[in-house]
């Protein structure tokens, strides 16, 4: 095979497997003018169409499918005998692409940025943070980091985080001019900084368990947010409103006093973060370093 037919294939799987000629073109550093060329060589080559393209969405067409059923684990198998020689270099190097939502960034891939970069400096993090679920496949990433609760089951999962608590936080000049909650019911009284679900596009209803009772709180105050974000400790440090927070964001406000935790015995359980990747696709030796570095045990 040419050197050009195998870059016009391995063109052909990127776009149809991240169904898109912008992230297969992320994927393979390459840009998606150069994808669309190879993409029509092939075509013209082969005498058939393989792609259905719109101006919205890249899909293959029954020979395309076809095509891709065949070949792709071929050039996976590739890919893997590829990375096993790359073992035997003395590090590991590349770039992993990672989806992760902001609190996922901040409590986990933040604190080690400096100490993998110092251990892995041919390894690039490409890290793209976003809290709407994202289907890492079709993005074209490595991997993703979610909560362990809402991993697809055909994931190959791997804890990153223990699991950690709900907090309902406000600062000492709020509680100084409003009571502080006693039950979860009281919260309807307070300011509180809400936070609309991407997804459902709705407002998130704060979560509170006790004694196996559950309840889901809908609050109301001057702040909306569709993401969490440090700023917001700075907020409910400025007497905005309540936080609700995952309670190791917010461990040393809370111990110097310019937070103030209520409703304690309400909080619930939250699953830990976890790492996840799609058990068919292999995984590089960039990758797995990352994955040493933050797994932690269950």
């Amino acid at each position: 095979m040419r050197a050009n037919e195998l870059a016009e294939l391995t063109a052909f799987i990127a776009v149809a497997e991240a169904r898109s000629f912008r992230r297969a073109a992320a994927r393979l550093n390459l840009t998606p003018s150069t994808l669309s060329h190879s993409l029509r060589a092939l075509e013209t080559r082969l005498g058939v169409r393989l792609l259905n393209r719109t101006t919205r969405t890249v899909s293959p067409t029954e020979a395309g499918q076809a095509l891709l059923e065949q070949i792709g684990p071929a050039f996976a198998s590739v890919e893997r005998a590829v990375e096993n020689v790359n073992a035997f270099s003395a590090r590991p190097h590349g770039t992993v692409r990672l989806n992760v939502p902001r609190a996922a960034a901040a409590m986990i891939l933040a604190p080690m940025f400096r100490r993998f970069t110092q251990a892995y400096p041919e390894v690039t993090l490409e890290v793209a943070v976003n809290d709407a679920f994202v289907d890492i496949v079709s993005g074209g990433f490595d991997a993703g980091i979610r909560l362990g609760d809402s991993v697809h089951q055909d994931m190959i999962a791997i804890r990153v985080s223990a699991d950690f608590n709900a907090a309902i936080v406000g600062s000492p000049g709020y509680f100084a001019t409003h009571p502080q909650p006693k039950q979860p019911q009281d919260l309807r009284d307070h300011l509180c900084i809400g936070r609309r679900e991407i997804s459902s596009g709705g407002l998130y209803r704060w979560e509170f368990e006790r004694d196996g009772k559950s309840l889901a709180i809908p609050v109301t105050g001057p702040l909306v947010v569709d993401t969490f974000d440090t700023l917001l400790i700075t907020a409910a440090m400025d007497g905005v409103g309540l936080l609700y927070a995952a309670d190791i964001l917010v461990t040393t406000e809370l111990a110097d006093g310019r937070l103030i935790r209520v409703l304690e015995d309400w909080s619930p359980t939250v699953p830990g973060f976890h790492l996840y990747y799609p058990g068919r696709r292999h995984v590089s030796a960039a990758l797995r370093a990352l994955i040493e570095m933050i797994r932690v045990e269950a």
